[in-house]
């Protein structure tokens, strides 16, 4: 799987027009991600208490409003996480993994087990992230869900577009990660 490395390299090229900032984070309003071009759909900040964690960005192929839209859309997508702080990797680990059981149903999870660990350890990889690391969550239908830091891929490509729709409900689904940012990634406003 060398190529997905070399094409993670190539996938996290952006193109240069910001289109928002978030607590200081500026985001670009057009990315490119394999071939296809992607758009900011919406961006916000994940806050825990009174410590700012870190910008999310959702990157589509056309703006949705609603997460039914959303995880219906066919084709790659991207989940940009901007760290705020030094956080580590274990904590990352532990929120997705809580977020997929939170809005996945028991069968889900049963079939996404085994790719929900391949995902922790392509995490757990990074072992601290520092603030200002850049992660990707990226779904690419021809390979899979890949985890990118800072430009460098994170294990091999996961596959099944089951587990890329279950990240995304840990934002966008019934029990997200908060509201606000859900209404955030949605480009949703209060």
């Amino acid at each position: 799987m060398r190529a997905w490395r070399l094409a993670a390299l190539l996938v996290s090229i952006s193109v240069a027009a910001s289109a928002a900032e978030v607590a200081g984070v500026k985001l670009d309003e057009r990315t490119t991600l394999g071939t296809s071009e992607l758009v900011l759909n919406g961006a916000g900040l994940l806050k825990r208490l009174f410590s700012k964690v870190y910008v999310a960005g959702l990157y589509l192929t056309e703006k949705r409003k609603s997460p039914a839209d959303v995880l219906a859309l066919a084709g790659p997508k991207r989940i940009q996480i901007t760290l705020l702080r030094n956080l580590p990797a274990r904590d990352l680990v532990d929120a997705l993994t809580e977020g997929i059981r939170d809005n996945s149903s028991l069968e889900q999870q049963r079939a996404l087990k085994g790719r929900v660990d391949d995902l922790a350890a392509n995490l757990l990889a990074l072992r601290q992230g520092k603030k200002g690391d850049v992660i990707t969550l990226d779904w690419l239908p021809d390979a899979g869900t890949l985890v990118v830091v800072n430009g460098e891929l994170m294990g091999d490509a996961i596959p099944g577009d089951d587990l890329f729709r279950a990240l995304l409900r840990v934002w966008l689904g019934d029990r997200p990660t908060t509201s606000g940012l859900k209404k955030a990634l949605l480009g949703q406003r209060d």
